[in-house]
């Protein structure tokens, strides 16, 4: 079963960007540059967003299959 976890090999900030693009297998940098254009229209949703997610999201490592 795919989980959607924060990516401990792609990660720059906290993973969630390089988390997503694992999941739905598409390369962390699109996922990335989408999150950064939407930060800028968004006028701030996006941070809010990705801060929950941080929070939500477990890290890589955090549970056991």
């Amino acid at each position: 079963m795919k989980r959607l976890v924060r990516s401990a090999n792609s990660r720059i900030i906290t993973g969630v960007c390089g988390g997503i693009g694992q999941y739905f297998n598409i390369d962390p940098i699109i996922i990335r540059v989408i999150a950064v254009i939407s930060l800028f229209l968004s006028f701030g949703i996006t941070l809010l967003l990705y801060l929950l997610l941080t929070v939500l999201v477990p890290s890589e490592g955090d549970f056991r299959s």
